[in-house]
């Protein structure tokens, strides 16, 4: 991957984490432009990246060669210029907290989720080595069953005034246990003291507990005398410790066990393990995510929801704190509603998105992701693991089997066909032979059509009716017959394009595209600006159909 194929960002805030940011966008190649308050600071970044350009934030929202805004300045700060950035059509990254209010949060995913842009917190750790290997220990059952969690972070310094130390430090911890517990607590309970600036607190201790029975604490403090960044994971087979201030042996794991002898638990304690992590900086990989899914139309994997989510445990901690250490129960986000009919089915555990209905006779089974603003028919199955994204559109007798995904704004015509094995036989057992078939962003596939397992269906691709789809299909491709072959291209309206040659354009919504070594691109870049109005009623006529 190069550079040249990454967008172009700027950061605002290039202060004492902002400058980090700078550095690793730079060294990507996709900096832009910055800027700052301090006249001092931006001096200090033109001497060292003379080709960055130095604006105000207001001129940057104007440059359409800027595709991406990270913002890097004071937390109070965050909720106002990721709105802004929102508005004017940018993709936006904005460091940790999300926002200071709950409220403000849920405007900012809201209004992303509107725009169609991508919303990321700088939630650090998800992105770390160490924290990825954990993830996939626990999920494969390395560690057995989890007991407990607990994290310290302590420092003396750096001070502010502006933020406590929960909503400081306490992010970084926060958003790594419910990642790696993979949910979220029913109560937080939280203590904090103030020694230097009242009412601001200095020191404090969290304690998280979560409806599998796992107990979590942290414990962060700016007035400790030596430094200490520790997360703790304590399963029934292993242990495992990961201590970010060390260079080698960051990720240790401990075999201890407890033995009961005449009814009394005993310590059997075992050498630990250290675990071999790669070396990749975790901000430049975090960083390297932003880029990718900008440029792909990808969700982040701390994305504004899990912002969210870190939010409002921060602010349960905070209320906690203000009753003295009584545990305050995490309240269910109010926007999360959906509709499930009467008649339909709905296996838990399951993830279902803000105005998904789900109608007659349909089945959900378990462990399924549906996103926002889907329209399940009727006799729909979804077997379990299946991922579906945000507007959705799944007519009547569709089965989505094992391994299928669909991206967002996909369209599934009546009685169309998904396969998951290539040689099915009702008496030979072949689950471990499912093959994941993909379907990509806008694609629409036609009444009964069929679609072997295996293939991927390019972004707005069009599969006519009846055509049986055995190997992958470019974006923008029109496929027909059995099996299917192209036959045209199609514009993301839906609409089939005219011309020859290279250059190609809808007669619809007027959009022009560029065909190149056989793939199809739209001359102006549509995602750096807002869409037609006969792009969008278009869109909004199909979802329709």
């Amino acid at each position: 991957m190069t550079s040249v194929e990454l967008p172009k960002v700027a950061v605002v805030g290039c202060g004492y984490w902002g400058k980090n940011l700078v550095r690793n966008f730079a060294q990507l190649g996709c900096l832009e432009a910055v800027c700052d308050s301090d006249s001092e600071r931006l001096g200090e970044i033109q001497k060292e990246y003379r080709d960055v350009a130095v604006v105000s934030f207001e001129d940057l929202l104007g440059m359409p060669q800027i595709r991406g805004v990270v913002i890097a300045a004071p937390a109070a700060q965050h909720y106002a210029l990721a709105k802004q950035a929102l508005l004017a059509g940018k993709d936006v990254f904005v460091e940790k907290p999300l926002a200071l209010h709950v409220e403000d949060g849920q405007e900012l995913l809201e209004l992303a989720r509107l725009k169609s842009k991508i919303l990321m917190v700088g939630h650090l750790l998800h992105y770390h080595p160490a924290i990825v290997t954990l993830k996939r220990m626990i999920a494969a059952g390395e560690l057995g069953r989890i007991e407990y969690v607990s994290s310290s972070r302590l420092n003396l310094g750096k001070l502010r005034t502006e933020e406590d130390i929960l909503w400081s430090f306490a992010p970084h911890d926060i958003s790594a246990i419910i990642h790696l517990l993979s949910e979220n607590p029913t109560t937080v309970a939280a203590q904090g003291s103030s020694f230097l600036n009242h009412p601001i607190c200095d020191v404090t201790l969290t304690i998280l507990s979560f409806a599998s029975g796992v107990k979590a604490n942290i414990f962060v403090s700016w007035l400790h005398p030596f430094k200490e960044q520790k997360l703790v994971v304590v399963g029934d087979r292993q242990m495992a410790v990961f201590d970010d201030t060390k260079n080698d042996a960051k990720l240790v794991v401990y075999p201890h066990r407890i033995d009961w002898i005449n009814r009394m638990p005993v310590a059997r304690k075992m050498e630990g393990e250290v675990v071999e992590l790669s070396k990749e900086e975790p901000l430049r990989t975090e960083c390297l995510h932003f880029l990718e899914c900008v440029r792909d139309r990808t969700t982040p994997n701390t994305d504004g929801k899990n912002g969210l989510s870190v939010l409002r445990i921060l602010h349960a901690a905070s209320e906690s704190i203000h009753e003295h250490g009584k545990p305050t129960p995490l309240r269910a986000p109010s926007a999360s509603r959906y509709y499930v009919d009467p008649t339909a089915i709905l296996d838990q555990p399951s993830e279902v998105g803000e105005g998904t209905k789900i109608w007659h006779f349909s089945h959900v089974m378990s462990n399924c992701k549906i996103g926002e603003h889907c329209n399940l028919g009727q006799n729909v199955h979804v077997a379990s693991g299946v991922r579906i994204g945000n507007n959705v559109k799944i007519q009547n007798n569709v089965s989505l089997y094992g391994g299928v995904e669909l991206e967002d704004d996909v369209f599934c015509g009546p009685s169309m066909v998904f396969t998951n094995v290539l040689t099915p036989r009702s008496h030979v057992n072949r689950k471990s032979e499912y093959t994941k078939t993909l379907v990509k962003r806008g694609a629409s596939l036609g009444a009964n059509s069929t679609i072997v397992c295996g293939v991927t269906i390019g972004e707005y691709a069009l599969v006519g009716a009846g055509a049986v789809v055995t190997r992958d299909v470019a974006k923008h491709t029109l496929v027909t017959g059995v099996p299917a072959r192209p036959v045209g291209w199609v514009c993301r309206c839906g609409v089939r394009l005219e011309g020859k040659g290279e250059a190609w354009a809808c007669g619809g919504c007027g959009e022009k595209y560029q065909l190149t070594d056989g793939q199809l691109d739209l001359q102006v870049d549509p995602v750096g600006a807002e869409q037609s109005e006969a792009v969008r009623t278009m869109a909004a006529a199909a979802g329709q159909d």
